[in-house]
């Protein structure tokens, strides 16, 4: 075999290469080429749109944001009016005891928290919203599972909801506020402090009673507008009623004139007349507008004074159980008594007669 064959099969026999190796392909300068090209030409396509989006979304942000803001200060504004339009109500004393200050205030800051915290769920939920809605996803799962959470959850949470609304409701209407003295029906006492689902009063003994607001049925507040002192006087039927009220009317006029009653009461001490006539006592009324709570505080002046008025004019005062018209020590007390009875005696036929009979005995033989 010549040189020149040899050569020609070892150059057409392949090469040896080692078994198993992968084979490392390394990009051409052509594809990355096509590669930026595809990519310039999905942005040159989808640009516009991306582009729509982003300030769709922009534009809605901006705009929640806007409205959020105006919408709080227009509540602040309004929270500041309606302040200065209660404080111009009524420069008297009963004005000024039903906008007070400190009341006013905490009335104010209760209801604009309650209005901001409404209006940013309301505002921001809203663009939250159309935000998804500008990426085109689906919000009827959304809003349906949202819709069944929100069914539970007042389900559920039935009481706290109705709390929660009846606090402010009562905000809102101004029943009450800290520092008044109220009736709750389940509670009484002097309020302390008002939140939007419980109410705390500290009663007449010093115990503070929890309120959920959801559990008033009424209210009756006894500190606003004014109160009022009764007083019953009873006394005997047989009394002069012109010198009673002389005497009422004198006690009356000097309590009106002295500190400080002069200030607790808001209307002359008026004697009513007679509010009953029974056999042996009639009732004489005394009545006056208070300060609020200051009732029972003038009714026992009131009472104090009336009492020692008609002990300097002989005049007596009665009440409690009648008392019974004394005895005639000549009467004999054995008169009222029956005579006794046969039957009292029991050897007496009738007695005999009514004895039952034991087994073997005779009628009418006597027992032994």
């Amino acid at each position: 075999m010549s040189l020149s064959a040899v050569l020609m099969a070892a150059g057409s026999s392949p090469s040896p290469t080692p078994s198993g190796s992968p084979t490392v392909t390394v990009p051409t300068l052509q594809d990355a080429q096509e590669s930026a090209t595809n990519a310039a030409g999905w942005v040159e396509q989808n640009w516009s749109t991306w582009l729509a989006i982003g300030l769709r979304v922009l534009l809605v942000l901006v705009i929640a944001v806007v409205l959020r803001k105006f919408v709080l200060r227009a509540i602040t504004k309004l929270i500041d009016r309606m302040n200065r339009t209660v404080e111009s109500v009524d420069g008297s004393t009963l004005g000024g005891l039903l906008v007070n200050a400190e009341r006013r205030r905490q009335r104010s800051q209760a209801i604009g928290s309650v209005l901001r915290s409404v209006a940013s769920f309301l505002i921001l939920g809203t663009a939250a919203l159309m935000v998804l809605s500008t990426f085109e996803i689906n919000l009827a799962p959304l809003l349906a599972s949202a819709g069944v959470a929100g069914v539970a959850i007042g389900f559920g949470a039935r009481n706290l909801v109705t709390d929660f609304l009846s606090g402010v409701f009562m905000i809102l209407e101004d029943q009450y506020g800290v520092g008044d003295q109220i009736d709750a029906g389940v509670a009484t006492g002097e309020v302390i402090e008002v939140g939007l689902r419980v109410t705390k009063l500290r009663g007449d003994n010093g115990e503070i009673w929890y309120v959920r607001n959801g559990e008033v049925k009424r209210i009756g507040n006894l500190s606003q507008g004014w109160a009022t002192a009764g007083v019953d006087v009873t006394v005997k039927a047989s009394e002069d009623l012109d010198r009673v009220k002389a005497t009422l009317d004198e006690v009356a006029e000097k309590m009106s004139k002295e500190e400080p009653w002069n200030e607790l009461l808001w209307s002359p001490i008026e004697v009513l007349g007679l509010d009953s006539v029974l056999l042996d006592s009639m009732v004489v009324r005394v009545s006056a507008k208070t300060m609020p709570g200051k009732s029972l505080t003038v009714e026992r002046e009131l009472r104090w004074r009336i009492k020692r008025a008609f002990d300097a004019a002989d005049i007596r005062i009665v009440g409690g159980a009648t008392v019974p018209p004394e005895e005639d020590p000549d009467v004999d007390p054995t008169a009222a008594v029956a005579a006794p009875s046969v039957y009292a005696n029991t050897a007496s036929p009738q007695a005999m007669a009514a004895t039952p009979l034991t087994p073997g005995a005779p009628a009418g033989a006597p027992l032994k």
